[in-house]
This record gives C-alpha cells, sequence and structure tokens, in this order.
C-alpha cells in the first residue's frame, strides 16, 4: 500500500519574510566584518575629502527610494534564487585581483556588489528587480574616481585654453599653469572637478530614479551628469581668470575661488533641475492583487544561496590575509649620498645651497611587499596632501620625479619609485609586475622610492624654492637615481 506524498501548502508572506530575513542580515552582518578594510577606509575618505562627503548620505537616500517603492512589497514575495550565488565566484575572484594589485577602489566595487548580490539569493530576483534603483544608488558609498583627477586637470587647461582664446585674453598654457597679464594661475587638483562631478553624478542618479522611468532618459541623465561639470568646471576657471584680469591681479580671487566654486556649482545644479522637469514621467502605477502573495517554504535553496556566497568570500579573504603576511616588513631607509655642486656645500649628508638646504634618502621594501604599501609610503614621503597643492615633475636623465610643494610654502617634496631599475607609477603593469615578484619570491630585486627634501628658507617666495630645487636636482642627474636603480635591480 502506498501513500501519496502530499503537497507542501503556501506559507503566509510575512512568515517568507521573517524567513528570509533570518538569513539576509546575518550574512550581510558576516560579509561587512570579513569586508572591515574597504568599509572603514570608505568611512575614512567620506571624512577626509570633500570630494566625497555626501557617502554620509547615500544609506539614507537608498532607504528613501526604496520606501518611495513599498508597494512592490505586495505585488512579489521572497523567493530565494541560489543559481545567483554562482556569481559570487568570478566576483570573489576579481576581488582577489584588486587586493593582489593593491587597488582599494576596486575591492570595495566587488566588495559591495558581492553584498548586493545577497538580495536576488535571499529574497529572488523580482525583488532584486523591483529595487534595482536604491540598490544600484549603493555604488556611491565607494569613493570612486581619484585616479581620473590628472585627466581632469588635463581637460580643465585644455578647456580653459580655448575659452581664453575665445575671450581674447593673452595667456600661455604651460601643462597645468596658465600665466595672463594679471598672474599666474595653476590648475590644482583642488580645480580638476573631482567633487563637481560626483556630486552632480550623485543628485542626477537620484534624479534620474525619481523623476523618469524610461531606461533612455535616466542614460542621458546620467551622460549629462558626466560632461556637464567638466564643461561647467572649465567656465568656472576662465570666469576667475576674466575676474582676475578686470581686478587687475590674480591674488584679487584665489582667496574665494573655492566659495566662487560652490556658488557656482549649486547655478549649475538648479539649471540641470530646470531643464529637466519638462520631460519628467508620472511613476510607474503597479497593479496590486487583492490577496497578498503566497509562497512556497525553502529554507534549503536559503542555506545552499548563503554558503555559495559567503564561503568563497572566506576563503579568498583567508588567503589574502596569508599572502599580506607573507609580503609584511616595513622599509628600511638609507641615506642617498648627493654631490657638491658649484654654488653649494656638503653639510653632512644634506647639501646646502643659497635658497635652502637639499637631503635625500631611499625607502628599500622587501622582494614580497605589496605595491599597495608602496604607493602608500610614496604618499607618506610626500607629506599631507591637500587639493591645493602644487604638483609637478623634474626630469633628471631618464627620470622624471613628482614632486609636491604645500600650499604657501617653499618646501617642496619628491618622490620617483623604481622597480626592475625603472620608474614606476601605480598603474596597473606596476602594481602586477610586484604581484607576480610577490608570489615568486626570487629575490632578484625589490621596490625602492627615492624621496628629496627640499627646505627652503623662512620666509621664501615659493617659487624661488622651487626654481632652486629645479636647479639642484638637474645639476646632480642621473648619479641621483643611480643607487635607487641598482637596489631595485638587486644589484
Amino acid at each position: 500500500m502506498s501513500t501519496a506524498t502530499l503537497p507542501m501548502p503556501p506559507i503566509p508572506v510575512r512568515a517568507t519574510w521573517t524567513a528570509s530575513l533570518l538569513v539576509l542580515l546575518p550574512a550581510l552582518a558576516v560579509m561587512l566584518l570579513l569586508f572591515r578594510e574597504e568599509a572603514v577606509t570608505a568611512v575614512r575618505i567620506w571624512t577626509s575629502s570633500t570630494a566625497y562627503n555626501h557617502g554620509y548620505v547615500v544609506l539614507p537616500i537608498a532607504a528613501w527610494m526604496a520606501w518611495e517603492r513599498r508597494e512592490r512589497l505586495r505585488i512579489h514575495a521572497p523567493r530565494p534564487a541560489p543559481a545567483f550565488g554562482l556569481l559570487a565566484i568570478p566576483l570573489v575572484l576579481a576581488w582577489l585581483v584588486a587586493e593582489r594589485l593593491g587597488i582599494m577602489e576596486g575591492r570595495q566595487l566587488t566588495a559591495l556588489a558581492l553584498c548586493l548580490l545577497l538580495v536576488p539569493v535571499v529574497l529572488g530576483w523580482r525583488l532584486a528587480l523591483a529595487f534595482a534603483g536604491p540598490l544600484a544608488f549603493l555604488v556611491f558609498l565607494v569613493p570612486f574616481g581619484e585616479w581620473a583627477v590628472p585627466a581632469l586637470q588635463a581637460m580643465a587647461a585644455w578647456l580653459v585654453d580655448i575659452g581664453l582664446d575665445l575671450a581674447r585674453i593673452p595667456h600661455h598654457v604651460d601643462a597645468l599653469m596658465i600665466e595672463t597679464p594679471s598672474g599666474s594661475f595653476y590648475v590644482a587638483e583642488a580645480c580638476a572637478g573631482l567633487r563637481f562631478m560626483v556630486a552632480t553624478l550623485a543628485f542626477g542618479a537620484v534624479y534620474a530614479l525619481t523623476m523618469f522611468r524610461s531606461p533612455g532618459r535616466r542614460i542621458v541623465v546620467l551622460a549629462l551628469s558626466l560632461i556637464i561639470p567638466v564643461l561647467a568646471n572649465a567656465v568656472r576657471i576662465v570666469g576667475l581668470i576674466v575676474l582676475a584680469e578686470l581686478q587687475g591681479s590674480a591674488a584679487s580671487v584665489a582667496a574665494d575661488h573655492i566659495l566662487y566654486g560652490w556658488f557656482f556649482f549649486l547655478v549649475v545644479i538648479v539649471l540641470v533641475l530646470l531643464v529637466g522637469l519638462p520631460f519628467r514621467e508620472a511613476p510607474a502605477r503597479h497593479a496590486i492583487p487583492a490577496t497578498p502573495p503566497v509562497a512556497q517554504p525553502r529554507p534549503l535553496a536559503l542555506a545552499l544561496g548563503t554558503v555559495l556566497v559567503v564561503a568563497p568570500v572566506l576563503v579568498a579573504t583567508a588567503a589574502a590575509a596569508r599572502l599580506e603576511g607573507l609580503g609584511a616588513g616595513a622599509p628600511s631607509t638609507q641615506s642617498l649620498p648627493l654631490q657638491a655642486m658649484p654654488g653649494c656645500e656638503l653639510d653632512g649628508e644634506a647639501l646646502r645651497c643659497p635658497g635652502g638646504v637639499m637631503s635625500a634618502r631611499m625607502l628599500v621594501f622587501p622582494p614580497t611587499a605589496e605595491w599597495d604599501g608602496v604607493a602608500r609610503e610614496r604618499r607618506t614621503a610626500l607629506g599631507a596632501v591637500e587639493d591645493q597643492d602644487l604638483t609637478f615633475d623634474i626630469a633628471t636623465g631618464s627620470v622624471r620625479w613628482r614632486a609636491r610643494q604645500p600650499h604657501d610654502s617653499a618646501d617642496v617634496l619628491v618622490a620617483v619609485a623604481f622597480l626592475d631599475g625603472r620608474p614606476a607609477g601605480d598603474g596597473i603593469r606596476s602594481r602586477a609586475r610586484q604581484a607576480l615578484r610577490a608570489l615568486r619570491d626570487t629575490g632578484d630585486g625589490r621596490p625602492v622610492i627615492a624621496v628629496v627634501h627640499w627646505r627652503g628658507e623662512p620666509g621664501s617666495d615659493p617659487s624661488r624654492g622651487r626654481a632652486w630645487l629645479r636647479e639642484v636636482m638637474e645639476t646632480q642627474g642621473e648619479a641621483l637615481a643611480a643607487r635607487p636603480i641598482a637596489l631595485s635591480r638587486g644589484e
């Protein structure tokens, strides 16, 4: 005698939500614990950089947009989709590559993607799609875009050159330095327009998600949110230069140019808002079912999907911690000898010149060091960085040194990193070469940072300090970099 297996009856949606949240919330807590370095770094950047202060309001705005879509919860019940958990494997591999290359933005973006992956895995793809807008807006939790600052500076200088031609103002543009009859203007990092672009893009995302329904119009709004800040920033700089020409002095507008910038930014935002209003679309109306949705209990699917996401993250973070331990070790500091030259005299290991004192040193890293640590030490060697500092290059033979002069200071800090006998930047190529070296651990070379510090005379003209430093370093020539190059080759 056989007995028929009765189908499991559906359960009310409230019970299904309770079971899903009891899995989702602890899983998110575990992910946040595993990715705590990414989270702490993001919060620190929100606090320290004016370009990313909006990070604190991203979660409240996303919560508000989700609340505006709350009627969709009456249409869809949680239906776990564990198959989506397989997407964790490529995401975890991408995170591990970013961790080995020392790209924090890549780590943060993949960590956020892994956390968001839990939504379709635990709640189902229909609910994830229904709340795709608020979930996608969470990408602004990641402080991305810093890598674009040099390109934005160059773009701003190029557009300003065109604008001054149209305004018929005599000028000369040398890289990021603009000379006019009223004085000199430098397109500093603060003038690159990154803070305007990021803030406008975040505002444009909220505007697109709340005022429009069609994907085409939303894409147009986001595209304009990228283009308009670049053009508006160039117009702002040209306007400041024109104002300085009218007043006869560049210094007359230097003190308040940041205030002018934010006022101009607010004007641009209001104009974008007014231009988009005639094209807004009414909110979509969804048919609400007369009876609440029901769902089959699927505890096995909930458990399987969560494990598929969390387990690879556990393995990857443990492996990264192990590899990081192998490459740990602070760099050793060694003196970098300087040569005597006409007009300057050696004072111990320093070179004393009429304009100031120049000293040099090397930071020698273990062969298995991560490039992220090398880049961090180089930034530290260049001192406390402000986005109004002056940055420029000094060429000594085939080596190009990166120099930074703090705002209103006669001191200048210069640094360059070497890998395999060649200058190395913070690009993918240098990071990948050192990551492969660390894995092989051949010990035939190591990253080396050469640091030069020019201490200008108190009260001296900052431009005079730059000129003296450039003259001294060019006179020292390639001999200044000979020892760091040899050490980076393992000689």
